[in-house]
């Protein structure tokens, strides 16, 4: 008898469930983007984004449902995210979760959102532990290594706010949304669109931390970068601010230029601290990357160069499995289903936690081992 989880996934802006069976093949799924009303609302707003969750999740979980034609009794287990996230957004996840494991008498796996993005591309390929993993989003920016599906190395984290967080902004600064080719697009994707047509090295902004010998991040100095420039952009043009600027592309270029940089060095280096550790095997030692912000194609190819200096294979589950969505909810429950892991009775008491590290924290032996880089080259060829 093959089992099967129900994956629902509510930590931020998207609801969504998914049917799985326990070998990885999607029966059915559903998802609601709250994307479009945050677009217009400049920024995700917890209320907003807990009461669009509250009026969808019935829907999306029984569209899921009726998709893969299972009944509720079917199920092997429910699998839904209670970590990290947003509070309110968590607490409509688990709620319902939590109603319906009890109705239908279902184990309930509690999901760590960070750990389900590490592990989506193994529903796609046999990929082996231990793997190093970026993960880079509009609220999350670490470096980890997976040794197995509960147990990670932490080798450094965002310090301030996550890349996708800063384009975002930025894009809200130099009001793409009223750009048209920009109007219905998140500022991470407006940023990566324009600068498609821009010259990069028309703008040098500093990339962040280079005096710091760790694997961390830090975006929020970047930002304030970008932020000076366009002031002082806009006082030269004799535009107000909320105008379009002539040289947009150009400093969406320059800006996507640096963040790329920034995270190719930090996973660079963790790389290295990796192989000195011996923490990554000889043989086909690999890069995952997941999170929204890995859909970047830019940021993408310059981690390529990277993984091609130092030997790794580079892997990326599809665009549509970066960002959240209920299948990598579902895939990790069926990871943890397999290995008899962190499986809880229906009658169990479960809280939502809206910070959550992903593992052990060892980010301060890899600041200690102070690995200085060797010069690379990271020139994209368009």
């Amino acid at each position: 008898m093959v089992r099967l989880v129900l994956g629902i996934e509510t930590s931020c802006d998207e609801t969504g469930a998914a049917v799985m069976d326990e070998t990885g093949v999607i029966l059915g799924e559903s998802l609601h983007s709250q994307k479009e009303v945050h677009l217009k609302t400049g920024g995700i707003i917890p209320t907003i984004a807990q009461q669009l969750h509250r009026e969808n999740i019935g829907r999306v979980v029984q569209e899921a449902m009726e998709r893969s034609s299972i009944s509720p009794s079917q199920l092997s287990a429910v699998a839904t995210t209670v970590k990290p996230g947003l509070a309110l957004c968590l607490g409509i996840g688990l709620d319902f979760s939590l109603s319906f494991v009890k109705k239908h008498q279902k184990p309930f796996i509690p999901i760590h959102h960070m750990e389900a993005h590490a592990l989506t591309v193994r529903m796609l390929q046999p990929v082996v532990f231990p793997f190093l993993v970026l993960l880079v989003s509009g609220g999350h920016s670490l470096l980890a290594l997976a040794r197995g599906i509960d147990d990670f190395l932490l080798l450094g984290q965002t310090l301030d706010e996550a890349p996708g967080d800063a384009m975002d902004k930025v894009a809200r600064r130099l009001s793409l949304i009223k750009h048209p080719k920009c109007s219905t697009i998140s500022g991470g994707q407006a940023i990566e669109l324009l600068a498609q047509d821009g010259d990069r090295l028309k703008f040098h902004f500093r990339p962040p931390m280079g005096a710091h010998y760790d694997c961390n991040f830090s975006f929020a100095g970047l930002r304030n970068q970008v932020k000076m420039t366009i002031q002082k952009k806009e006082a030269e043009e004799g535009v107000e601010p909320g105008t379009l600027l002539s040289c947009v592309n150009d400093i969406a270029a320059a800006m996507q230029h640096t963040v790329a940089f920034h995270i190719a060095k930090r996973t660079h280096r963790a790389i290295l601290f990796c192989k000195a550790q011996g923490l990554l095997p000889s043989f086909n030692p690999t890069l995952v990357v997941s999170g929204g912000v890995a859909s970047n194609q830019y940021i993408r190819k310059t981690l390529k160069i990277v993984t091609d200096a130092t030997g790794l294979d580079l892997l990326c589950p599809p665009s549509k499995l970066c960002t959240d969505n209920g299948v990598m909810i579902a895939w990790n429950g069926v990871e943890r289903l397999r290995e008899g892991k962190g499986i809880l009775s229906y009658t169990d008491v479960v809280h939502y936690e809206p910070k959550a590290p992903l593992g052990v924290d060892i980010t301060a032996e890899v600041e200690a081992a102070a690995i200085k880089l060797p010069p690379l080259k990271l020139k994209i060829m368009d």
